[in-house]
C-alpha cells in the first residue's frame, strides 16, 4: 500500500529504516575495528608499563614504535597473592589477571573493611614485571595496581627500584576521572612527584600517603606525595589503592619474601 510522504506512517517507517541502517553500520564498524581497538589498548598499557620502569620516554617522537622492542627487556612472572610465592605453574602469557577477578574459581570476595581500594573481589594470582641488568641482577620491579577513584576504577603500574621500597615511576593507563581535577593523575608534573618516594616504613608496613601540601622538613616527607588540587576523592582513591596493593592482600607478602631472600626472581 502506497503511503503519502507527509503521512505519519511514512515518517515512522522512514525513521525506523534509518535507525536500522545506522545500527547495522555501527555494528559492522565496531566488529571490524575490534582487533584494532584491542591492539591500541594493549599498546597503551605496555607503553605505560615501560614508562613506569624508566625504559620509555613519552616525549620521544618514536616512543610508541619502540614498545615491542623494549618489552624484550621485561620478564613476566606470576605470584600467588594468597601466600606471596611465585606460581611457576601459571603461564604468564596465557593468564589474564583482570579476567580472573570476575571468575569465582580464580578470585575471592573482599570483606568491606579490607576492600579499601573498592575492588569487590581480588584474583588469586597477580602478574609482576621484572627488569634486570645486563648482568642478570634485578634492576626494577613493576607491579600492576588498580582501585576506585571518584568516578572510575583507575588502572596503572608502580615501578620499584631494586631495594623494593623506593618508587621509580608511577602512572595510570586507564582512568575516567574528571578532566582538570582527578584526571590530573595523568599529568606528567604530578607523576614526577613519585620517583624517590618510599613505600614502606622500617617495619615493612606500607606508609606512602597522598597528603595536601606535605612538609619537606617533616620526618614522613619521603613517604608523602602532594594531593591533587580540587580532587580529594581521587587522591584518596590513589592513596587507598597503593596501600591495598602494597599490603598483605596485595603484593606485600611477595615483596617481604623478596627482601628477606626467601624467594628470588
Amino acid at each position: 500500500m502506497n503511503m503519502h510522504k507527509d503521512s505519519i506512517g511514512y515518517i515512522v517507517a522512514l525513521v525506523v529504516a534509518l535507525c536500522l541502517v545506522c545500527s547495522a553500520v555501527v555494528s559492522i564498524a565496531a566488529i571490524g575495528l575490534r582487533d584494532l581497538q584491542q591492539a591500541n589498548v594493549a599498546l597503551e598499557r605496555n607503553a605505560n608499563l615501560l614508562a613506569a620502569a624508566g625504559l620509555l620516554d613519552f616525549d620521544q617522537p618514536d616512543a610508541k614504535e619502540r614498545v615491542a622492542e623494549l618489552l624484550d627487556n621485561v620478564e613476566t612472572r606470576v605470584v600467588d597473592l594468597r601466600n606471596g610465592e611465585l606460581a611457576p605453574q601459571i603461564d604468564p602469557e596465557a593468564y589474564d589477571q583482570l579476567a580472573a577477578r570476575n571468575n569465582p574459581a580464580q578470585s575471592g570476595q573482599l570483606a568491606n573493611t579490607a576492600d579499601i581500594a573498592g575492588l569487590g573481589a581480588r584474583e588469586h594470582y597477580g602478574k609482576v614485571y621484572v627488569v634486570k641488568t645486563p648482568q642478570g641482577e634485578l634492576d626494577a620491579l613493576v607491579l600492576p595496581v588498580r582501585g576506585y577513584g571518584l568516578w572510575s576504577t583507575m588502572y596503572g603500574f608502580i615501578a620499584l627500584e631494586r631495594d623494593l621500597n623506593t618508587v621509580r615511576g608511577f602512572g595510570f593507563y586507564q582512568q575516567g576521572e574528571t578532566p582538570g581535577l582527578g584526571g590530573e593523575v595523568d599529568n606528567p608534573k604530578w607523576k614526577a612527584l613519585w620517583p624517590g618516594k618510599k613505600l614502606f616504613d622500617m617495619d615493612g608496613v606500607p606508609k606512602l600517603s597522598i597528603v595536601k601540601n606535605p612538609n619537606p622538613a617533616g620526618d614522613a616527607y619521603s613517604r608523602q606525595v602532594d594531593a591533587l588540587s580540587g580532587a580529594t576523592l581521587t587522591s584518596r582513591g590513589v592513596d587507598n589503592l597503593i596501600k591495598f596493593w602494597m599490603g598483605e592482600l596485595g603484593y606485600g607478602g611477595f615483596l617481604a619474601k623478596l627482601r628477606s631472600k626467601e624467594i628470588a626472581l
